[in-house]
C-alpha cells in the first residue's frame, strides 16, 4: 500500500471542505455566536469609515453641536465593533479545540482500527505525522482564518455596496482593479495549493527518516553512519526546502500585488474623485469617505490572499486526515462471542438463528452442552478449550507470493506445539493468522471447531495470550505493564503473574519496586527484564491459547533456565505454539513442526525427529542453519 503522504493535493476539494464544515457543525453553538460578532465587528468597521462623509459635510456647514454627536456616534460604532472583535476571537479559540478534539479522537480511534497490514507497511513517522504536522495545519487555520474570512466576506459585499451608493462612476475605475486582484489571486492559489500538498508530504517523509534514525542511534553508532545518515537527511531537507520555497513563493507574492494594484487603485481615485468635487458633480464628504474606503477595499482581499496560505495548507492537511479516516478498517463479520459460564469457565456463545455463517461453514449448535467438569451449559453453546486446526490453509502477504501452501495443522487442548524453521519458512505467518491480523486465503482455520472468520475479532483475540521476540512497554510503572494484559487485575494478581513468570525478584529489587516508571519503551530496563515483563503480562491474563514467537530469545542461558519452571506453570493446561530459534526450548513440546519454504516438512516429538535423520536432525547436529 502507498503511504498516504504520497497524495500531493486534495483529490476532491468539495469533499474535502465538505466533511470539514461538518466537523465545524460540532461546534455550531459557538459558531453562531461568533458569526454574529463578526457580523456585527464588520458592519460597525463600515459604519464607522461612512460616518466620515456627514462628519466632513458638517463642517463645512460649522454646526458643532451635530458635529459633537456625529463623532460621538461614531465612537460608540467603533467601540461596539472593538468589543466584538475581542469576543468572537476568544470564543473562535474554544470552538476551533472543540473542531480539531473531535477530528484527532475520530482520527485516533479509526487508525486503531485498521489492519494490522496496515501498520506493516506504514512508517511511524508518516502516521505521527496525521497527529502533529496535519491536525496542526487544521488547528492554525480554524484559529486565524474562519471568523476573519467571514469577516472579510461581510466587508467585500459591504463595500462594494457602499462604494456605488457614494459614486457609481468611480466604482468603476475600483471594480477592474478588484478584479484583476481576484485573477491573480486565483492563480497563484492554484499554484499554492498544489506545492503546499507537497510540503505536507515532504514533512511527513522527513519526519519519518528522522523517527527511524533516532529510534535506531545504537546501530547507527556501531556502524558510525552518522554521516550517511546525516546524507539521507539533507536529501529530505532539501526535497522539503525546494517545495516549501515554491509554496511560499506563491502564497507571499499575492500580498504585494494586491497592495500595487491597491494603491495604483487609489491614485486613481483620487484623481477622478478631485476633478468630481471641483466641478460640484460630487460633495467633498462622500470623496473623503470614498477615498478611505477604498484604501480598505484591498484588505478583504488581502485578508483572503493572506488566510488562503492558511486554508490552503489546511485542506492539504484535512485531505490527508479524511483520506486516512477512510481507509478500510478491519473487517469483523464474526458473530459467535465468549461468555463466562461458571468460575473460571468460558464457553462460544453461538446467537439465535446464527446456523450457517457468513463464510458457508455449518456452525455446530450444541443443545444442553456440558464443560468438561461436567458444569451445564447454556443452550447453543460449545466450551472454550483452546482446540486449534489448519486445514488446507494457503496464504501469502502479496498476490502471487504465497507463504503457506497447504497446510494442515492439529492442536489438541493444551498441547504445546512448536515451530522451527529458517527465516522465512512462514513460522510467524502462522501465529498471525491464527490471531486473525491477517485472514487465509483459501483453507480454514477453526477454534474449538468454528472458523475463527465466524469469531467476533475482539473475543478470539482475548482467547489468546502473545508475547513477541519484540517486546513493547508503555509509559507507566511496571504493574501498569503488567496489568495491561488485565486492566481489572489487583495487585496481588499482578504480583502472582510476575512469581509465575519469575520476574517477581528482580522487580522487588527495583528502587521503586512495582512502581517504578517505564521510560522509553523500558530503555531502564535490561531487554531480558523487558521480556519478562510481557511473560508476567501475558500471565495475569490467563488466556487459554497461548503464543510464544521467541519469547525467551533476549533472555541469557541461566536466565532462561530460571525461568522454565514458571513457563511450565504459564503454559500447562493451555495450547501452546512456540516460535523457537534455539532447539533447546523445544525439547519438550508435544509436537514439533519443521518448517521448511511454507510447507511442514517434518512432525513429531523431539525423539521421533531425531531418529528421521531429516531436517530437525540436520539442525540439531548444527548442520544447517536455522535463522
Amino acid at each position: 500500500m502507498a503511504s498516504m503522504s504520497a497524495r500531493l493535493r486534495p483529490a476532491n476539494l468539495g469533499s474535502t471542505i465538505s466533511r470539514l464544515l461538518t466537523y465545524m457543525g460540532h461546534a455550531r453553538h459557538s459558531l453562531m455566536v461568533v458569526a454574529v460578532l463578526v457580523i456585527i465587528s464588520a458592519v460597525a468597521n463600515l459604519a464607522g469609515t461612512y460616518m466620515i462623509r456627514p462628519i466632513v459635510n458638517g463642517l463645512a456647514t460649522g454646526s458643532h453641536e451635530l458635529l459633537v454627536a456625529q463623532v460621538g456616534l461614531t465612537a460608540l460604532i467603533y467601540a461596539a465593533g472593538a468589543l466584538s472583535a475581542l469576543g468572537y476571537s476568544q470564543i473562535m479559540v474554544r470552538a476551533a479545540q472543540k473542531v480539531v478534539f473531535d477530528i484527532r479522537r475520530d482520527l485516533f480511534a479509526h487508525i486503531q482500527r485498521l489492519p494490522l497490514s496496515f501498520f506493516d507497511q506504514t512508517r511511524t513517522g508518516d502516521i505521527m505525522s496525521y497527529f502533529t504536522n496535519d491536525v496542526d495545519t487544521v488547528s492554525e487555520a480554524l484559529n486565524n482564518s474562519f471568523a476573519n474570512m467571514v469577516q472579510a466576506a461581510i466587508q467585500m459585499v459591504g463595500l462594494t455596496v457602499l462604494l456605488v451608493v457614494l459614486d457609481w462612476r468611480i466604482t468603476l475605475i475600483t471594480l477592474v482593479c478588484d478584479a484583476i486582484i481576484v485573477w491573480y489571486a486565483r492563480f497563484a492559489s492554484k499554484k499554492s495549493k498544489q506545492a503546499f500538498g507537497s510540503q505536507q508530504a515532504m514533512l511527513g517523509e522527513l519526519d519519518g527518516y528522522i523517527e527511524e534514525m533516532t529510534s535506531g542511534q545504537k546501530v547507527v553508532k556501531v556502524y558510525n553512519r552518522e554521516a550517511a545518515n546525516l546524507a539521507g537527511f539533507d536529501k529530505h531537507n532539501i526535497s522539503l526546502e525546494a517545495s516549501g520555497a515554491s509554496a511560499i513563493a506563491f502564497a507571499a507574492s499575492m500580498v504585494p500585488v494586491t497592495v500595487c494594484i491597491g494603491y495604483v487603485n487609489y491614485a486613481l481615485v483620487a484623481v477622478v474623485g478631485g476633478i468630481l468635487a471641483v466641478r460640484g458633480m460630487a460633495d467633498v464628504g462622500a470623496i473623503a469617505s470614498y477615498l478611505v474606503f477604498v484604501r480598505q477595499a484591498a484588505q478583504p482581499i488581502n485578508q483572503f490572499t493572506q488566510l488562503g496560505n492558511f486554508l490552503l495548507n489546511a485542506l492539504a492537511g484535512a485531505e490527508r486526515l479524511f483520506a486516512a479516516m477512510d481507509l478500510e478498517p478491519e473487517i469483523d463479520a464474526g458473530k459467535v462471542r465468549i461468555e463466562q459460564v461458571g468460575k473460571g469457565l468460558w464457553a462460544w456463545r453461538i446467537p439465535d438463528g446464527y446456523g450457517v455463517g457468513a463464510w458457508g461453514k455449518v456452525l455446530p449448535v450444541v443443545s444442553g452442552c456440558q464443560a468438561a467438569d461436567g458444569t451445564e451449559l447454556a443452550c447453543k453453546t460449545i466450551p472454550l478449550s483452546g482446540d486449534v486446526r489448519l486445514h488446507a490453509v494457503d496464504f501469502g502477504y502479496v498476490a502471487n507470493r504465497p507463504v503457506l501452501k497447504g497446510l494442515d495443522l492439529v492442536a489438541h487442548p493444551g498441547q504445546k506445539i512448536a515451530f522451527v524453521g529458517s527465516t522465512g519458512a512462514g513460522k510467524t505467518t502462522i501465529t498471525n493468522l491464527i490471531s486473525r491480523f491477517y485472514d487465509v486465503d483459501s483453507g480454514e482455520i477453526t477454534f474449538d471447531g468454528i472458523d475463527v472468520r465466524e469469531i467476533a475479532k475482539a473475543d478470539l483475540r482475548w482467547a489468546l495470550g502473545m508475547v513477541l521476540q519484540d517486546t513493547h512497554l508503555f509509559s507507566g510503572t511496571i504493574a501498569d505493564n503488567i496489568r495491561f494484559g488485565k486492566l481489572d487485575a489487583t495487585d496481588e494478581e499482578v504480583r502472582a503473574a510476575a512469581r509465575d513468570a519469575c520476574a517477581d525478584s528482580f522487580i522487588r529489587r527495583l528502587p521503586q519496586g512495582y512502581d517504578t516508571p517505564v521510560t522509553g519503551d523500558g530503555a531502564n530496563l535490561s531487554q531480558g527484564q523487558r521480556q519478562l515483563i510481557a511473560i508476567a503480562r501475558v500471565a495475569v491474563a490467563d488466556p487459554p491459547v497461548l503464543i510464544l514467537d521467541e519469547a525467551t530469545s533476549s533472555i541469557d542461558t541461566r536466565t532462561e533456565k530460571l525461568i522454565e519452571r514458571g513457563m511450565d506453570r504459564i503454559m500447562r493446561g493451555r495450547t501452546t505454539f512456540i516460535i523457537a530459534h534455539r532447539l533447546s526450548t523445544v525439547r519438550d513440546a508435544d509436537a514439533i513442526m519443521v518448517l521448511d519454504q511454507g510447507r511442514i516438512v517434518e512432525r513429531g516429538t523431539h525423539e521421533e525427529l531425531l531418529a528421521l535423520h531429516g531436517e530437525y536432525w540436520a539442525l540439531c547436529r548444527g548442520l544447517k542453519e536455522l535463522d
